[in-house]
């Protein structure tokens, strides 16, 4: 091996730590904004305002509110520096492995970039603030895996069918509670603007269709922890999950008769972001035999 690419080997085990570290971070940084009301502080894209890509003060919005989603802007960019970073090391270490993994994160951030545009430009309407989020939790399993296998390629199993059949319920689950969080969260109070559209959903019956589906999730990951044929390594996965998850449920029902606090609907984005990264380290316990 060369000197360039075993250089790029080596970069790229910390590169993949800072991917994964700064897609959760998006979500977390995201979900600021929409709590201070800071969506459109920032009322244009690509600029900030009109003639101007850095914030300029206007009457529309605080100062701290522009300041907010401009610092959301910049993240999203080095997050996108970070991305190409690990293309190139990929390419330049060799790792046809993880060539798919590293252009599907680029590419996802690029589109990301795109659809905040888009989100903007509708005023944050909710039908593509919801997509916005959940892109970036389509992200996250890429990010995860890239960071699993970043010492060596990975070496796949082929798992008992009822497990595999479980496991796939179960981050199917996963990916429906976070889909009906957004549809919560749509139609809540915290969209971002004082002035933004909301789904014209009654918030109690789509709170407790989300509370129901977590309970559906707990009820596999038990179920899945008990049967027959789960690897010790998948039962370590899942006890981290149940941990995560119990916390973020908790949080959920105490923000749900608390009034949704922000600080408590911060601290369920950010749940919600564990949760899901804890679902998918169970599937890659399932189909690898080091996940």
């Amino acid at each position: 091996m060369s000197k360039a690419s075993d250089l790029a080997s080596k970069v790229l085990v910390p590169l993949t730590g800072v991917l994964l570290f700064l897609q959760g971070v998006l979500i977390v940084t995201g979900g600021a904004v929409r709590l201070t009301g800071s969506g459109l502080g920032c009322p244009t894209w690509p600029e900030c305002t009109t003639g101007s890509y850095i914030p300029v003060a206007h009457q529309a919005e605080p100062v701290l509110n522009v300041w907010i989603e401009f610092g959301n802007r910049l993240l999203g960019i080095v997050l996108g520096f970070i991305t190409l970073l690990v293309v190139i090391a990929v390419l330049k270490g060799k790792r046809k492995d993880l060539r798919i993994l590293a252009f599907g994160q680029l590419l996802g951030v690029i589109a990301q970039g795109i659809l905040g545009g888009i989100t903007v430009r509708t005023d944050l309407h909710p039908s593509f603030v919801a997509p916005h989020f959940l892109l970036s939790i389509i992200l996250i399993p890429g990010a995860t895996s890239l960071y699993s296998r970043r010492h060596a390629p990975a070496v796949f199993a082929k798992s008992p069918p009822l497990t595999n059949k479980i496991s796939l319920a179960h981050i199917a689950t996963a990916f429906l509670v976070i889909v009906l969080g957004t549809i919560v969260t749509g139609s809540g109070p915290h969209a971002g603007d004082a002035q933004a559209e909301r789904l014209d959903f009654d918030i109690q019956t789509v709170s407790w269709i989300h509370a129901d589906a977590v309970i559906l999730l707990l009820g596999i990951t038990f179920g899945f922890y008990v049967a027959q044929g789960t690897s010790t390594q998948t039962k370590k996965a899942i006890k981290i999950f149940a941990i995560i998850a119990l916390a973020q449920g908790g949080i959920g029902y105490i923000q749900y008769f608390t009034g949704v606090p922000e600080i408590l609907v911060a601290a369920h984005i950010l749940g919600a972001t564990l949760v899901w990264i804890a679902a998918w380290r169970i599937r890659l316990s399932v189909i690898t035999q080091k996940g």
